[in-house]
């Protein structure tokens, strides 16, 4: 059955009902973003630091103690220029020396008695300032983050299977209860490798509350509310980033503002009692068969829309004796895997292609923001430009998606990528600082659009029997993309032009893949595998009649056409005919008995009828 044209306009449409509980699944993406983009103050690195002065590499301590603080670190810290006081050595003078000017003979060793740090920003103390995760141990700020996107992708990966296996508000509470565990238990952890493990768990539950939040609040929409809906939840995203640095100062310590994320995923611990607050998905329950599950679900809908789709009127016209019409009294629900996209050729080719701009979309943002680092090295002007972009990509989305359709925005956004990625590549040397910081605001805000378009654009292709699986693909590629910039810092941007070259190739590659793409402005959502398969992309340019040859029948478009009415009409003549086609066969056959077994001439030798002509 079609769900937008049949059983949605029944159940009361996009009603009060529906609005609500569409409310209630955004808090789980604010919830979300807050413990996603804390990681940037946990990680932090101070503006400055250097080693701590050991006086057992000098002689004459007596002496140094009469000196000024600068004066003793002048001393005491080598200078490198153009950076400060060297971060990871201190100057070591032989034990018989008494000259402590700068023609002095002395070596240089490693830090040995820890770091003095300068107050990171936002919070007074975070990871890398409590376990001095600097110099030789450097490393492990950038692997905590590639474990936290790995913990993302399994996650997305993983539940999104149990999504179409288990439902989406199965998934979702389990999602909730096991983030809130682990984000309780990682602000207890106290040290730098139980820290990441936690952290990598942590990440694979918050991606099952988003993932799964996500395809429900789709689910509930009909066609032209979705985008709506879905960008309004990445203005709760961008109000958690604006959050955060408050909360980083009120909160001073890492472990207190780890708790204090964590709080909004405790509080979703609500739905699990509460299940009108975030029902099932009506529509995978239809989809995948699970009849009785899917007409409780219908009928709560319709109650709370104040829609009466009850058995006892009328039971031949309701919408739950289609349902049971539709579907035989035995029948079996019907789950799918991933694993079947093996078999299609559409449906898979969709998933590549919006994997892939979804990894250019996150992977590239790195280009542009270590462009915004060059410009200013303070640390909230390139926070609050990310953050800016991010908002106005939203409202970029909202405007012009519905009006130029998905694929021609989501072809716009990555050629504007491309473009500004290539510029600032191979002229980056040569433009104005002004102009350089105009191009990486505009390719961070089109890369920005890529991402967000590129996740909503599967949402609305693929099926819904397999949505959370082909979903959770997408996503994983735009977390590998994320976990690309933490790999180069990891070398220490030792391969930041080959990063840049790449994902610049990549974005100029996507355009032409983009193209292959169907398009899903104001169509009803995908159910089956044969729907999926089903999508066809659109012509690049309207063929125009020719009026030499003009076709026998030319149809127009009637704009009072209603398909809902259509439909019912439908549904109505089928009953009747099939009501109607037993009394028929009956009586036609007992005229044609009776006609056989009449005598061919009558007792006078003469036809029945032409003795009734007679008469």
């Amino acid at each position: 059955m079609e769900f937008e044209t049949k059983i949605y306009p029944q159940i009361g449409g996009y009603g009060r009902y529906n609005r609500i509980v569409t409310l209630f699944s955004w808090f789980p993406n604010f919830a979300v973003s807050l413990n996603l983009f804390s990681d940037v103050f946990f990680t932090l690195i101070p503006e400055s630091y250097h080693c701590k002065p050991d006086p057992a590499l000098f002689p004459a301590s007596s002496v140094l103690g009469n000196l000024s603080r600068q004066a003793f670190l002048n001393l005491t810290v080598p200078w490198v220029k153009g950076s400060g006081f060297s971060h990871c050595e201190l100057y070591k003078y032989p034990l018989n020396t008494s000259d402590y000017t700068g023609n002095a003979p002395r070596d240089t060793v490693p830090c040995t008695v820890g770091w003095e740090f300068a107050k990171p920003a936002g919070l007074q103390n975070n990871l890398v300032t409590e376990w001095s995760l600097v110099c030789a141990d450097h490393w492990k700020i950038p692997l905590q983050h590639v474990c936290f996107m790995t913990g993302w992708t399994l996650g997305y990966i993983l539940l999104g299977t149990i999504c179409d296996w288990l439902g989406r508000r199965c998934a979702l509470l389990l999602s909730v209860v096991f983030s809130g565990v682990l984000g309780i238990m990682a602000c207890l952890s106290n040290g730098p490798a139980v820290f990441p493990f936690l952290r990598l768990l942590q990440g694979s539950a918050l991606a099952g509350v988003c993932l799964s939040s996500y395809i429900s609040r789709l689910e509930w929409c009909d066609p032209p509310h979705r985008l709506m809906v879905s960008m309004v939840s990445g203005f709760f995203a961008v109000f958690a980033e604006l959050l955060l640095p408050g909360l980083a100062v009120l909160c001073r310590d890492w472990p207190v503002l780890q708790a204090v994320t964590t709080i909004p995923l405790l509080l979703l611990f609500s739905y699990w009692c509460c299940a009108s607050v975030f029902p099932e998905s009506p529509r995978w329950l239809l989809a995948t068969s699970q009849i009785p599950q899917a007409k409780k679900c219908l009928q709560s809908f319709s109650a709370r829309n104040g829609v009466c789709v009850s058995d006892e009127l009328f039971p031949a016209e309701t919408l739950l004796s289609e349902i049971d019409e539709m579907f035989p009294e035995d029948v079996q629900p019907e789950y799918h895997h991933v694993i079947e996209l093996r078999h299609t050729r559409v449906i898979w080719k969709n998933c590549l292609i919006l994997g892939f701009t979804l990894f250019i979309g996150t992977g590239i943002q790195y280009c542009f923001t270590r462009n915004l680092h060059i410009y200013s090295t303070h640390f909230y002007f390139s926070y609050s430009l990310r953050v800016l972009t991010g908002a106005l990509a939203c409202v970029f989305l909202c405007v012009c998606v519905d009006r130029f359709g998905r694929r021609g925005i989501l072809l716009l956004s990555a050629i504007v990528t491309g473009l500004s990625s290539l510029l600032l590549l191979a002229l980056t040397q040569y433009l104005h600082g002004g102009l350089v910081l105009v191009l990486s605001v505009v390719g961070l805000l089109s890369s920005q659009a890529l991402a967000m378009l590129s996740v909503f654009f599967g949402s609305e292709v693929m099926p819904t029997v397999v949505r959370g699986g082909t979903l959770g693909l997408i996503m994983s590629a735009g977390c590998v993309g994320m976990a690309a910039s933490s790999l180069m810092e990891l070398q220490n941007n030792g391969g930041y032009f080959l990063h840049h070259v790449v994902f610049s190739s990549f974005a100029v590659l996507s355009v032409l893949c983009i193209m292959l793409l169907p398009e899903s402005k104001h169509k009803p959502l995908p159910d089956s595998l044969k729907d999926g398969e089903r999508q066809r992309r659109p012509p690049l340019f309207l063929t125009r009649v020719n009026r030499e040859n003009p076709p026998l029948l030319r149809t127009e478009f009637n704009a009072e056409f209603n398909r809902e009415n259509y439909c019912r009409l439908v549904s109505a003549t089928r009953k009747i005919l099939a009501k109607d086609a037993m009394p028929l066969k009956i009586s036609s056959a007992t005229h044609t008995l009776s006609q056989a077994q009449a005598p061919l001439l009558a007792c006078n030798g003469t036809a029945p009828d032409a003795r009734e002509d007679e008469s």
